[in-house]
């Protein structure tokens, strides 16, 4: 099982940026991919973006193209979403995931794909 524990949400302007930390430990040797999801009121857990373990692939979704940032800090074991340019509608509770799936990529966007989930973190962005 892997460990996963979010960090670094808050309150922010629109406009503004965070950078939101996911510290991954536990049995990890099976892990392909991580991904950023949102869950937001009222609306349906979303995907924001991905990375391969490796840290060689990234996947975004449309609506934080350009905007957001992942990667993969190999020496501290974290999974960074860099965030800028903040929108209202970015608000949300951020949830991090690991997939053990080795094809996750090809649905990175699919919860399914993913196996483990950190507690979420909660970013409001105020207009």
């Amino acid at each position: 099982q892997v460990q996963l524990v979010e960090s670094g949400g808050g309150l922010v302007q629109a406009g503004g940026s965070l950078r939101l930390s996911c510290a991954v430990s536990g049995r990890t040797l099976g892990v392909y991919g991580m991904g950023w999801f949102r869950l937001a009121p009222g609306k349906e857990r979303e995907a924001v973006a991905a990375v391969s373990w490796s840290g060689s692939s990234t996947y975004y979704a449309d609506s934080v193209k350009g905007r957001f940032t992942i990667s993969r800090d190999k020496a501290k074991n974290t999974v960074l979403l860099q965030m800028n340019s903040l929108k209202p509608e970015d608000t949300a509770v951020y949830y991090c995931a690991a997939s053990s799936t080795i094809v996750f990529n090809s649905l990175w966007y699919s919860p399914s794909r993913y196996g483990d989930w950190g507690q979420g973190t909660q970013v409001t962005v105020s207009s």
